[in-house]
């Protein structure tokens, strides 16, 4: 009985719009696909591969309105084709989610795209400044007054990291966390006298995209405790959507703890050898 329930319909013809919503909707993934690729791999700048990344969303869209269209068609005149849309929207939604994100991210955060701890004398970027030129690189040179008014409005518990732990210990805990990130280190400098100012300079790279982000980290000793100044900044692009600031509380965080916890640990005593007892002279 189902079979012959199901023949009529089995030779409805395909919907052809419903066809094109999953084609477009495939095609769309492989374009987002390749721009995510071109960028991870260097094989063009970031800027044309945004736009490669843009346009894959264009055809995502593009897709949801050919189905939108065939479903009215099927409920019209009954032909086939609504497990093609229904696969169209599933990967349209897969890759509309995060940029529609990201969207909304754009519309509440401040088009800024450089974060420190220390507005007022931030880590330089030394090593890094001969990676930040060229057309459409920012500057390796602190953004300003700007930013640091942005700054101080939506992310007010970005401040200097107090450590009571002596710079030495405090460069050696961020400079593991910098490998336990698996940031690109291009410059590490432990503190020397006379000054005793350690620096870190490294790459990040933001999550799906891996546009690159620069990273400076500067220990100096206060007495006995020291100050750690965080700076992290957007190679391209005037907005980083919040990233650089999510990434400097993430660090300020994990430091502090990592802080607390050397603190913690007991100091090793080294065992006192107890002095030899002179020699007994036998008298004969």
């Amino acid at each position: 009985m189902a079979r012959r329930f199901s023949a009529p319909y089995q030779s409805e013809p395909v919907s052809s719009l419903a066809s094109w919503a999953r084609n477009l909707a495939v095609f769309a993934v492989l374009a987002v696909v390749v721009s995510i690729i071109v960028v991870r791999f260097d094989f063009l700048e970031p800027k044309p591969a945004l736009a490669t990344f843009i346009g894959g969303l264009a055809i995502a869209g593009l897709s949801i309105l050919f189905g939108l269209a065939g479903f009215a068609a099927i409920w019209q005149n009954g032909s086939r084709g609504m497990a093609r849309i229904l696969l169209a929207f599933l990967i349209d939604g897969a890759i509309l989610a995060y940029p529609a994100y990201l969207a909304f991210q754009y519309r509440k955060l401040p088009s800024i795209y450089d974060i420190t701890t220390n507005p007022i004398d931030p880590p330089r970027f030394d090593a890094l400044a001969r990676l930040r030129t060229g057309e459409g690189t920012n500057t390796a040179v602190y953004a300003g007054l700007y930013s640091a008014e942005q700054q101080r409005h939506f992310y007010p518990e970005i401040e200097p990291v107090e450590l009571e732990i002596s710079a030495d210990r405090a460069y050696a805990l961020a400079l593991q966390l910098v490998h336990k990130r698996k940031w690109i280190v291009i410059d590490e400098r432990a503190p020397q006298p006379p000054r005793r100012i350690g620096r870190i300079e490294a790459v990040a790279r933001t999550p799906i995209m891996g546009f690159r982000e620069d990273v400076s980290i500067r220990v100096v000793p206060d007495g006995d405790d020291s100050r750690v100044d965080i700076r992290s900044a957007s190679r391209n692009f005037d907005s980083d959507l919040g990233s650089n600031a999510a990434r400097v509380k993430t660090f300020i965080d994990d430091l502090n703890t990592a802080a607390d916890a050397d603190a913690l640990k007991p100091v090793k005593k080294t065992p006192v050898t107890p002095p030899k007892a002179p020699a007994k002279t036998v008298k004969k």
